[in-house]
Parts: structure tokens; sequence; C-alpha cells
């Protein structure tokens, strides 16, 4: 009742706003598009100066560059006759009068306009332009991965590994700055499979569908709260384009292989693009290794095992956008994104099981193991965006449905001491999201914003546990099984003022509030302790940001944020899941959200040479989750519990920079340092095995050359520092990559080779943990290194036209729950 409230408030609210704004008239506005080519060569002549008058008049309506290929669009040009003047260095202006649009057709095309080169024209004009790789906005860092040479041929993992302030653990988990709390959108919206099992998701998408991901490490009150950590935007590479393209690409390799495809049409008001991505990895051997030592009043215990794993992975994902301006003041667009993915996985253990207290229950067995995990669903979105007369007046409704199913299938079979086990998991999530956002430049120097929200979540998971029978056929085992419905709404409003200040101020403030209604029914036969559980809360959260601007090209900004992370599906389970007998992990529907509060005080500076960024921070978060593990009473392993452990402080610095030395190299680097040291509270005091401040960091430096003949070769190398917990140490990472690539045909074509790890085969990583009564140790191994050759053609004609659109943007649950999605956690 809370939730409708408040949006019904909302939507009052601002519909009363915009119909005391709204000052505009029904007249509608148009297009003015055409090519401009030269005479002689007929090639199209691009950042030509094309200006739009009125008859009989000097000074210019609107005007624009043609592109690349010769094109140029006037966008919202009334019904009326016009004059069309086109200027370019070394060329003849060209005129052409008597333009005219009327109410019954208000867009025009004049097709192809052919420029003359004067007669004493110079001998050649060169245009250079460079985009840089890492671009400091003021409110995010983008990186262009269409700039990043190792990308081909690899996968969203692999590109996020090289962005600044991210990290990626050895099990594809993303993080900023350490934090696992991240939101990760597509496109500005979220994904059902990102929601499913992101790190296996992520490992789908072929990295020559990315175009750019933007990290958002302070997020004002206009974006959801969830995520402590910030919030990671993957843009992948649809256009808005006049008339026919696309691109082929993809990538041939020792590790993986890829393909993508995309094609985009624009015709007057209408907008069409469809594009597809294939991923498939060649089957991947690993080692690992681990000894447990349990040791309390029950149990004095060794047991190692070995193991040899072989995994193979592949996906697809597709989408479809289509967009219809209706007229200057009113458009429409909508998406269907498909995915489906999964991967494969057999291996073999050898174990040894020692019992000092009873040495006649020591023993020596083997075991053989099989997964199959599969997930893949659609979002669906329909956005409406309503401008009015005044620039960046503005109303968005958007709306989307977001829909997953995640399979699980695994057996494990056993020589001995475990008992043989089988289980299928079907999980189902249906998720739907509605949003209203308003813009209203109050005074040139004043800009507020508002909106409202509601997500709502429908989670359901069946899991069916088999063991064997006397004659060793599987049966139905109610005892570890378990089905789980979760549902969870969201509703929320926001509201932000932004103004411009004297002497390069600009200060933003916000203000969001959240509630939250969680309804959780967990049933089991023979678990009696589970039953249906409610958990309601409201947040608000605060937002501020001043930046003082101290050049054209250098600023100082200073920023609080206030950011929760929501306990989810899994982390509120109380089943618990036996998946690994060694390992197993049970939910906990008391838990609070974490909150955490973050100051960061940043310098950043840029010129046509260099780039730097430069940022202290303070975080303070309270109610901090992490999984306690405990000993199992029957010697065959541990559990693992989440729980709010207690408070953590932590002190960072992250800084960011590059470099042009030489007009043909590029240097980039990154560097980000925090201290962990967590305040356990009551009893979780004792099971800290970790004391102490410790410093985390992650790094990474880049070089690029530029040679002629459009041959260009980067290098990236990465190193991420051990990360603690509570009880632990989880491991460290590092790698090296190569690349070269050669540009062909105007650039319309290039190949190019990529090396991973070539002086490494393995990536070896170790980890550690202990508590009371337990300690244990593991080594995995899993090869690196593989070479690669990569393509991509291009091809149509590209003008880009029109602001991005406005849609869904759930950034609102805990990114540590890899597995929000109904299904057990995956068999990696």
């Amino acid at each position: 009742m809370k939730k409708i409230i408040l949006i019904t408030v909302m939507l009052f609210a601002v519909l009363s706003v915009k119909s005391q704004n709204f000052t505009g008239t029904n007249s509608l506005k148009g297009k003015i598009s055409g090519t401009v080519i030269d005479s002689i060569t007929q090639a199209p002549v691009d950042y030509a100066s094309v200006s739009l008058f009125k008859i009989n008049s000097t000074k210019p309506v609107t005007g624009v560059l043609t592109d690349a290929t010769g094109n140029f669009k006037l966008s919202e040009v009334e019904a009326g006759t016009y004059t069309v003047t086109i200027s370019f260095i070394g060329y003849n202006d060209k005129t052409i009068t008597s333009i005219i649009t009327t109410d019954a057709k208000l867009d025009l095309e004049i097709g192809k306009v052919i420029l003359s080169p004067e007669t004493n024209t110079l001998k050649e004009v060169v245009v250079v332009g460079k985009t840089q790789q890492v671009t400091n906005k003021i409110d995010k860092i983008v990186y262009n991965v269409e700039k990043d040479l190792t990308a081909g041929g690899g996968n969203a993992t692999d590109v996020l590994q090289k962005v600044p302030m991210v990290n990626v653990d050895i099990d594809g988990n993303v993080s900023i700055r350490g934090d696992a709390n991240v939101r990760v959108l597509i496109n500005g919206k979220p994904s059902g499979a990102t929601s499913a099992n992101l790190a296996d998701v992520l490992k789908t998408i072929p990295a020559d569908q990315i175009k750019n991901i933007e990290v958002v490490t302070s997020p004002s009150a206009k974006y959801d709260a969830e995520g402590s950590a910030g919030i990671i935007n993957i843009i992948t590479k649809q256009k808005s384009v006049s008339g026919v393209s696309g691109s082929v690409s993809g990538g041939i390799g020792t590790r993986q292989n890829n393909l993508n495809a995309n094609i985009n049409y624009n015709k007057n008001r209408f907008s069409l693009s469809a594009n597809v991505g294939f991923n498939n990895g060649w089957p991947q051997e690993s080692d690992s290794e681990s000894n447990q030592i349990l040791n309390n009043s029950t149990a004095n215990s060794l047991q190692t095992t070995k193991g040899t794993n072989e995994v193979q992975r592949s996906g697809v994902v597709a989408s479809v956008t289509a967009g219809y301006d209706f007229n200057a003041f009113n458009s429409l667009s909508t998406t269907f994104r498909y995915n489906d993915g999964g991967f494969e996985r057999t291996g073999t253990n050898e174990n040894q099981f020692t019992d000092y207290m009873n040495p006649s229950n020591s023993t020596v067995y083997t075991g053989q193991s099989s997964a199959k995990n599969s997930f893949g669903g659609f979002d669906w979105n329909l956005n409406y965006a309503h401008k009015f007369t005044k620039e960046g007046h503005e109303l968005t409704f958007s709306s989307q449905w977001s829909h997953n199913i995640v399979e699980t299938n695994y057996q494990n079979i056993y020589s001995g001491f475990y008992t043989n086990q089988k289980a299928n998991n079907d999980g189902n999530n249906d998720e739907y999201t509605l949003q209203l956002d308003y813009t209203l430049p109050v005074t040139e120097k004043f800009k507020l914003e508002a909106g409202g929200k509601t997500i709502i979540r429908k989670i359901s998971s069946d899991f069916q546990n088999y063991v064997p029978d006397a004659q060793n056929a599987f049966v139905f085992d109610p005892i570890n099984s378990n089905l789980y419905n979760y549902d969870q709404d969201v509703a929320s409003l926001y509201t932000v003022g932004t103004v411009t200040l004297p002497k390069g101020f600009t200060v933003m403030a916000g203000a969001r509030f959240e509630n939250t209604a969680i309804k959780g029914d967990p049933t089991n036969a023979l678990q009696t302790d589970l039953s249906p559980f409610k958990i309601d809360y409201g947040t608000f959260i605060p937002s501020f940001t001043v930046q003082k601007a101290l050049s054209e090209s250098s600023s100082l900004k200073l920023t609080y944020s206030k950011r929760i992370s929501r306990p989810s599906f899994t982390y509120l389970n109380p089943f618990i899941n036996k998946s690994n007998i060694q390992a197993q992990t049970q939910g906990n529907p008391t838990l609070d959200p974490e909150v955490s509060q973050t100051v960061e005080f940043g310098y950043s500076t840029f010129s046509q040479k260099r780039t730097l960024n430069i940022s202290a921070y303070y975080r303070y978060t309270s109610d901090l989750i992490e999984g306690i593990a405990t000993p199992l009473s029957d010697e065959t392993g541990t559990i693992t519990n989440y729980q709010n452990i207690g408070n953590n402080k932590s002190f960072g610095m992250s800084f960011f920079g590059s470099v042009n030395p030489f007009k043909i190299l590029t240097l980039r680097g990154n560097f980000n340092a925090f201290t962990y040291k967590p305040d356990p509270s009551g009893a979780y005091n004792l099971e800290q095995s970790t004391n102490g401040t410790s410093i985390q960091y992650s790094a990474f430096v880049s070089g690029t050359l530029q040679f002629k003949n459009d041959i260009s070769a980067e290098a990236f190398v990465i190193q991420n520092s051990s990360k603690k917990t509570l009880q632990g140490t989880s491991p460290a990472f590092n790698l090296m990559v190569f690349g070269v690539k050669k540009q062909l045909w105007k650039k319309t074509v290039s190949f190019g080779l990529n090396m991973v790890s070539p002086f490494k085969k393995d990536l070896e990583f170790k980890q550690n943990s202990s508590g009371q009564g337990f300690s244990q140790s593991s080594t995995f191994k899993f090869p690196i290194r593989s070479f690669g050759v990569t393509f991509s053609y291009n091809f149509g004609s590209m003008n880009f036209t029109g602001a991005k659109k406005k849609g869904v943007n759930n950034d609102d649950l805990k990114e540590g729950d890899q597995n929000n999605q109904g299904g057990m956690p995956a068999i990696k």
C-alpha cells in the first residue's frame, strides 16, 4: 500500500508541474538531409559546414558538419522556405535555394550536393582526430573498447579487467575499488541475464559487441540506491544512423571463438537496429588441490583433495531496437534483448581422509562429477519521451519486463565416504519495472530533476535432490530438496537539483527514498525450522557534489554518497545447499542490508597529450555482510552462513593517467588502493582470523604504438592484490596481454593478432581461510596462455543522430549475490 501511495503522489506532483510549465505549440518540426560529394573524385566530403537560412535572411537558423561519409541532417526545422549553404576549405561554396517544407511534408531529402574544388586548391588537407581510450567525465569514467586493440576475440570479462577502478577475480566476479557490491547494466538498463549469474553471462558477451564501458563511482540520488561500490554500464554497438550500415567482426583463438554482426537502418523518423553475437570456448582443463583441517571437540581430521576439471562455455546474445519520432516533441522506442548461454563441466578427483581421533575411519576414495548450467531469457522495454519547447525540459516514461530461466543439473559419484548425489534445479525470475523521470531547467543556472519508480520481482526455485536406493538407482530425496518462492518490491521517489554558481562552482544535491518489501516462502518436507518470512524497511539516500572549475581543462570535486546493498534470494534462503558437500552454504532471512557512506575528494585535468585523475576517499560500511564458515558436526566439511558481521572503515586513493610522450606512443596507467579493517561485533570477534589493517590494491599499465600504414600495437599488464575477509584471503591476480592490428581499405577492414600471457602457461590462485575449529587452503590452476586472430568489416553509411533514449535503469541489487535468478549457485 505504501508503494501505491508514493507512486500516486509522485505522478500527480509531476503531472501538476507539467501542466503549469507547458507553454508549447502544436506545430511539428522536421528534418532536412543530404550527402555532399566531390565533383571530381565522387568521394564524400566530410567535415563540410552546412548552414540553414530562412529566405531573405543572413542569420543561420542552424548548422551541422557532414560526417565521414558526407551525410548531414538538419533537425527540428519548422515548416517554411529556406536556403542551404555548404562550404569547405579548398572548395567553392554551394548554395541551394527555394527549399520548401510544409506541415504535410516536414522531412525533406535533397539528395547529393556536388562541391567543386577551387582553382588554387591546397595540395592536401589532413584532418587528424583521436579518441581517447579513457575519458574522465564529471560523473563517470568511460573506457572506449573500440580503441582497445587487444579486446578483439575476447569477451566482456576480458575487457573489464582493463577498465580503470574495476577488478575481476578468478571466477569472473566484478568489483569496483575492491567492493563487489556493483550493479552492472547493459545500455543503461538491467538485464534479467545479469541478475541470474553475472560472472557467467559476462563471459558470453563478445568484446566485439561492446562500444564502451562507463564506471560511476559516486551515483547521485537519481540512481537506484543499491550497489555500494557504484555502477558499471556496458554500451553495445547499436547505432542511430541515416541509411543502412552495419558490421561483422569476430575472432578465432586457442581459448575461445566469437562472431558478432549488427545492422542499422534509419529513414526519416523511423530507426531500426539489430545485433547478434556468439561466443564459444574450447574445452579448458584446470587443476586444483585443497586441504581441510577440522579440529574441535568432536573432530580432529585432515582431508586432502586433488582434482582435474574440464569446462566448456558458449553463449548467444541478440537484440532488436526500434524507434519512432512522432515530431520534435514526442518519441517512442522499444528494445527486445534475448540471451542464452551456459557451460558444461566434468571432473575427477582423488581424496584422502585421515581421522586422528578414530584412525579406523580413515579412507582413500575417488570422485567423479559432471554439471550442466544453462540460462536464458529476454528483456523487453518500452520508453516514451516528451520534450517541451524549452531546451532540456523533458518528461520520460519507461517500462520493462525481464524474464529469465536458470537450469542447473549436476551429479557427484564417489567410490566411498560420501553418498552419491544427483540434483536438478529450475529457477524462474520475472521482473516488472515502471519508471517516471522529469527534468526542468528552471533557469540557465538551475536544473531540477524528479521522478519515481517501482520494481516488482517474483522469483521461484525448485531444487530436487536424488540419492541412490538399495539397488543404486537414484530416487527423490525430500530431506535435501527445496521449493523457494521469493518476492521483492521496491518503490522509490527522488529529486536532484543542480545549480551553477559564480567563480566556476557547480553544486548538485539530491535525496531519494526507497521502500523495500520482501516475502520469502521456503519449503522442505522435513526441515521444520523453515517458515515464511516478511521484511519491510525504508531507506533515505542523500547525495551531494560540489565541483570547482580551475580552468577549462581542470577541476576539483568533492562528493558525498550513501548506498545500500540488499541481501537477496540466496542470501536470505534458509535452506542448506549441499551441492558441495565439503563447503555447504545456508542463507539467513534476518539479514539487514549493508549501508555505506562515502566521501571523496578528487582532482582531474586533461589536455591534448595528457589526462590525470586522482582522488582520495573514505568509506564507512555498517552491517557488513560476509559468509562465516563453521565445521560440520559429522566431519564432512564446513557450512557457511551469511551474517551481518559488523562495520568496516576504509581509506583509499585512486589514480588514473595517460600521456603521449611521443606522437606514436600513448601510455596509460591506473592504480587503486584501499584499507580493510573490519570491526566485528559480538560472537564474530571470535571468528576473526585476519587481524590488523590490510592494504589491497589493483593496477594496470598499458602502452599503444601507432605505426605508419595503419598498423598499431598494444600491451596490457594487470596486477591485483589478494583480498582479505574476516576469515581469510582470496587470491591475487596478474596478467599480460599483447595485440597487433592492421587496417585496410580506408579502415573498413581490419585483421589482428592477440596474445594472452605468452610467457606463462597457467594462472595459479592460492586461497586460505580459518576459524574456530577449522582451517583450509586451496590452489587452483587453469591455462591462460592463448593466441588468436581477429577480423572486422564495416559497411554502409553512418550519420549519428539523436540523443540517447532514456529507459529503465534497475541498479538496486547486491551484486555480491551473483545468482538472484531462482537457481542454486552454479557449479563452476
